[in-house]
């Protein structure tokens, strides 16, 4: 069984503190240094803005200053990541306040792409268009979702309006069609949060789990050849031996950990298997920027992951 060394380990640290924003230093210390809560919270406070949502670049691929449903959900997860809960907090409350405003959503949940991208400089995907939104959103729908059913108050018109947003959710599941590129994480997610909340009596548990363990078996990319690019490796739904979709992908699994340790560049950390394709010629200096913030994210999700396989020698 391969393992990250240690001299590995020290020159991704080395990269980091010589790379990284500050939010992902923060996250890294907090993961690997014993690092504190505050200090990523006050990084992630830089990337909020007055109408509680998120923006800013805070996505390395969307460069827009202004609040978006998905930019938003990626401060959530990195409050997750750091499993910061305390709904007084004033970042918590500006979340809460931007999804009661409603902006960026619809009955059926909130948008993946919003128009005002467009003016700023940002990778193809997020590109406005309403038509791409209608199952790109799904993803997104869900993991926002999650973070209200977990937190809201659950006499809130926001918890009520979200409630009914899962129904739909769920009601897509059951139809063959696209769920975008978030969208089966979104639903892995789903799987997980409605039981640990006590709602499983509300919905047809064995009809989503065994429907989502089909999607994730089948939207894993299995040929290792194909790992260059961007699709997906089983660690896209797969974060520790403790995920429900492990054993049924054990052996692909442990090959994505062996690739990864094997693919580190020498001194170095990963590079990212996408790229802003059409618009590279536009925002070559944004593309290049964008590009070493993500590295730092990456380094951090890989190393955790590792971690978590007990495949890193300290």
């Amino acid at each position: 069984m391969k393992k990250l060394s240690k001299q590995s380990f020290d020159e991704i640290r080395l990269w980091i503190y010589r790379n990284a924003r500050p939010i992902e230093l923060a996250i890294w210390q907090y993961e690997f240094e014993n690092g504190s809560k505050e200090v990523v919270l006050s990084a992630l406070s830089f990337y909020q803005n007055e109408d509680g949502g998120f923006g800013n670049a805070l996505e390395a691929d969307s460069w827009n200053p202004n609040s978006s449903p998905y930019t938003t959900l990626n401060a959530i997860s990195k409050l997750i990541e750091i499993d910061f809960c305390d709904i007084n907090h004033p970042i918590l409350q500006g979340i809460f306040k931007f999804l009661e405003s409603g902006i960026h959503s619809s009955e059926n949940g909130w948008f993946f792409s919003i128009p005002s991208n467009n003016d700023y400089p940002h990778a193809p995907w997020w590109t406005y268009d309403s038509e791409a939104n209608e199952y790109e959103s799904i993803g997104l729908s869900a993991g926002i979702a999650c973070f209200v059913l977990k937190f809201a108050d659950k006499d809130s018109p926001l918890y009520k309006r979200t409630f009914s947003i899962v129904e739909k959710l769920i009601t897509k599941l059951s139809m063959s069609g696209k769920y975008g590129e978030m969208g089966v994480g979104g639903y892995c997610e789903l799987m997980e949060t409605i039981p640990q909340l006590g709602l499983s009596d509300r919905f047809d548990m064995d009809f989503i789990s065994s429907t989502v363990k089909r999607l994730v078996y089948d939207s894993i990319e299995r040929d290792i050849s194909k790992w260059i690019y961007y699709g997906k490796t089983p660690s896209s739904f797969i974060s520790s031996p403790d995920s429900v979709f492990y054993k049924d992908n054990e052996e692909i699994m442990q090959k994505e950990l062996d690739y990864i340790i094997e693919k580190r560049p020498s001194s170095g950390v990963w590079g990212i298997t996408w790229s802003w394709f059409e618009n590279n010629e536009k925002y070559l200096k944004e593309i290049a920027i964008s590009e070493n913030w993500w590295k730092a994210d990456v380094a951090i999700r890989k190393l955790k992951l590792l971690r978590n396989f007990n495949r890193i020698e300290y």
